[in-house]
């Protein structure tokens, strides 16, 4: 039924677009009988927006990877600097947080570790939607924030850097084989914000993979047993993502973008001072409107990201 309400989703998109482009193109040829130069300009730009979301439609079709249809998980960490880089990883979250509303997907909160002064140590949701996977899988890796730091008494520049790290959500008819004797499970006492709400029994779990060295965590539910089932799922999808990038032909690229906590192998700059700047060092797509980046307008990153990843597996397939 899932997939079913995906394809109808798909087809009413393209029935949309080419009804859109007929009703325009007739609007034009009505306009220009009647010498309505405004009616002209406002068809124009229908068509234009048209091809826009036709360019990202077409994008769309080109997720055809094993997990690019599934949900996400998306977990950020701040990088060494204390309070700086921890603003910071509050801030790449956010981004991500408003990217997602923006798109139309839930967003639900597994775990958090607050900063000791502002922001955040590391966090963890977990993005439902169609293709969320598909969309977000080349965000993982390092990302570098260079501005005015507000916690500084001098206002002197500083150069901050947080990681992302992108896993699909998969189902159990997916085989990933765990051994319990490969898991440490921690227990610990939720964090919250205090009052008749907080937590107050050691709830949370954090689980640590033994032979990789994955570690997860999950502190949404008050019941222990609902948070380990919620922290092996996402422990399933850890594996499995680095099953997947295994067999891909650029898994050691992506590999070392994601897993090389050096912050000197960063995928995206964020310039705010001396001036603004958003780049990303992959695809050499940038903007000036850093603002409008660190509020949700990502998708012009993504589909670069995507585009460009998408082109090389196919180079390397014709060769």
């Amino acid at each position: 039924m899932r997939e079913r309400t995906h394809l109808d989703q798909s087809i009413r998109g393209y029935r949309e677009l080419e009804n859109g482009l007929n009703d325009n193109t007739e609007m034009i040829k009505m306009a220009e009988s009647e010498g309505d130069q405004t009616l002209v300009t406002e068809a124009e730009n229908a068509i234009f927006k048209l091809r826009v979301l036709a360019g990202q439609r077409e994008l769309e079709s080109l997720l055809s990877g094993e997990a690019d249809a599934n949900d996400c998980y998306l977990e950020v960490n701040a990088g060494a600097g204390g309070t700086e880089a921890q603003d910071w990883a509050q801030m790449l979250m956010r981004m991500y947080v408003r990217w997602a509303e923006q798109h139309g997907y839930k967003v639900e909160w597994l775990d958090e570790s607050a900063g000791e002064e502002a922001g955040i140590k590391s966090a963890t949701i977990q993005i439902k939607g169609h293709n969320a996977y598909g969309w977000l899988k080349t965000e993982s890796g390092v990302h570098r924030l260079v501005r005015i730091s507000p916690y500084d008494s001098n206002a002197r520049r500083h150069t901050s850097f947080a990681s992302a790290s992108i896993t699909p959500v998969i189902d159990e008819s997916v085989p990933v084989e765990i051994l319990d004797k490969d898991l440490k499970v921690d227990t610990y006492r939720a964090s919250g914000a205090g009052g008749q709400h907080v937590n107050k029994t050691d709830s949370a779990i954090r689980i640590t993979h033994i032979p990789s060295g994955i570690i997860v965590a999950c502190q949404q539910e008050r019941s222990q047993h609902k948070n380990r089932s919620k922290a092996m799922e996402m422990l399933r999808g850890k594996l499995y993502e680095q099953e997947l990038k295994k067999r891909e032909d650029a898994a050691a690229v992506i590999e070392a973008q994601k897993t090389d906590i050096a912050w000197g192998h960063q995928i995206r700059s964020y310039v705010l001072q001396p001036y603004q700047m958003v780049k990303d060092a992959r695809t050499g797509v940038e903007t000036s409107q850093s603002q409008a980046v660190l509020d949700g307008d990502i998708d012009m990153f993504l589909q670069a990201s995507l585009a460009s990843r998408i082109k090389g597996h196919g180079e390397d397939s014709a060769s």
